[in-house]
């Protein structure tokens, strides 16, 4: 990966008369051998791919099974950039070549993920670059990412590609017609993404045709499933699987449920505007001892919404995104495991690769200033959990949904389990224990210095944590951590 990004630095800019920037994209290519080979963009004639040079130009002929391609830029996909002409994924399948790892995505809003998608299936292994090195490619390409999404605004065109389909949502939803959109949320997405052209004028159009959110078929133009999602008057009413189910369970054992069917973009305000005046009523006053319990920040909670209805699966037809309120947690369930090749590890340990399931959807959220550029949020949720003092949030995987619970208090993990635990832990371990859950892992030494013991005793502490199944060991020697479960 960082071979890679090094020869990412020496691409060759073509020459032009405007302001277009070129991508710095870099290749690099293990062979079985043991032998590396790279080659960066424009490296041999101006505008050539990195991965045309590497493939065709140095290796053209070469029997490249087995071998790993790592490439800074998501490989074009067939008919992406310059049809007929091969794409570079197609050159990837017939070199046999059967392991990729990707940097970043295409920027492209119509080819976002799609080059991805046609390498997986074919069978190639895909994985994407560490996320530190995702920035770095981020930051050396801002002047191309930034003309490439201002392009894909202005682009009259709304060809999609052809047979490379992320959802069956990416079709047209033939008994649905553009009236069925509902206004509000149309005014909403002009306004917060400062889109200058006027609602329901042709060129505004053309910006939701660009973005696969609409089709022109037969001179009409029909949403898409996606966008009929975010802005379907009804979407329930055709696609069963949208909208969000919202429960609260009260101290006293009351539950009040809430269905929230509206167009997708509307949801997060709603959510938030519903919850501020109830979450402060969910808490057990025989708990409180005459202290106030800190708010969860709504932004975390709009933040964890935002990314399940975005990331979630909407092939699967049988599940909805739920929203779960008690008094010590707010668990947030999407149905879908995380989108390959992301794991479930990489959401735990908040260090998640950026890449989007649905990247129309992402496209539109982002662009109103409501979710994360290019990520699952994981970040920010972690960042804004340590400033205010909180456990981190817990991933899990509960087919058929991702699960992502974020603690209200700093007690919460330590009310969560159960007595028999509770009962074998004393006071002082149950506050090293509530410490360890905002730090997510730790050594023995800092554990020590946090809790003012000895080192003797903070080892004692956390391998009991391990044996009551609390906390795993990592690493061994000088380099051992205790991760919270």
């Amino acid at each position: 990966m960082e071979l890679a990004v090094n020869v990412m630095r020496q691409s060759v800019s073509e020459p032009r008369k405007d302001d277009k920037a070129s991508p710095l994209v870099g290749a690099a290519l293990f062979k079985p051998d043991g032998a590396i080979e790279t080659a960066c963009r424009g490296e041999l004639r101006h505008g050539d791919h990195a991965e045309f040079t590497l493939l065709e130009r140095k290796n053209r002929g070469n029997k490249l099974d087995g071998s790993v391609l790592f490439a800074t830029l998501e490989p074009c996909a067939p008919d992406s950039h310059h049809p007929p002409k091969m794409s570079c994924t197609e050159r990837i399948v017939l070199s046999r070549i059967k392991e990729v790892w990707v940097g970043i995505e295409d920027p492209d809003p119509k080819v976002d993920r799609k080059g991805i998608k046609f390498l997986q299936d074919a069978g190639v292994r895909v994985h994407m670059f560490d996320r530190d090195l995702q920035e770095v490619i981020r930051k050396a390409n801002k002047n191309f990412l930034k003309q490439a999404l201002q392009r894909a605004k202005a682009v009259r065109g709304a060809k999609q590609l052809k047979g490379t389909a992320l959802s069956s949502l990416e079709n047209a939803l033939v008994v649905s017609t553009i009236k069925d959109f509902s206004g509000e949320a149309l005014k909403r997405y002009r306004s917060q993404a400062k889109i200058t052209t006027r609602i329901g004028s042709q060129a505004f159009n053309r910006h939701l045709l660009r973005q696969g959110l609409l089709k022109e078929e037969k001179g009409r133009l029909i949403p898409t499933g996606f966008g009929f999602l975010l802005f379907g008057k009804k979407p329930r009413a055709i696609l069963h699987q949208a909208g969000l189910l919202a429960t609260i369970h009260y101290p006293n054992g009351k539950d009040e449920l809430l269905d929230f069917d509206e167009p997708l973009i509307l949801i997060p305000d709603l959510v938030e505007k519903w919850l501020g005046d109830k979450l402060p009523n969910v808490i057990d006053r025989s708990h409180m001892q005459r202290q106030t319990q800190p708010a969860l920040p709504s932004e975390m909670v709009r933040e964890a919404v935002i990314n399940a209805l975005i990331h979630r699966d909407y092939d699967i037809k049988g599940a909805k995104c739920q929203l779960v309120v008690t008094e010590n947690s707010i668990t947030i369930k999407s149905p879908g495991a995380p989108p390959p090749p992301i794991t479930i590890e990489q959401l735990k340990s908040f260090n998640a690769p950026m890449l989007s399931r649905n990247p129309g959807l992402h496209y539109v959220f982002s662009h109103m200033g409501l979710a994360e550029e290019r990520g699952l949020g994981v970040k920010t949720l972690k960042s804004d959990a340590e400033e205010e003092g909180l456990p981190l949030p817990r991933y899990s995987f509960e087919a058929p949904y991702l699960a992502l619970t974020l603690y209200r208090n700093s007690e919460a993990p330590s009310r969560a389990l159960n007595q028999e635990v509770l009962d074998s832990i004393n006071k002082a371990e149950r506050k090293g224990w509530q410490w360890l859950t905002t730090k997510g892992k730790a050594k023995s030494s800092q554990y020590a210095v946090a809790m003012d013991i000895d080192n003797r005793t903070a080892r004692r502490h956390l391998n009991g944590f391990v044996e009551l199944g609390m906390a795993k060991k990592t690493g061994s020697g000088p380099a051992t951590e205790y991760e919270v479960l």
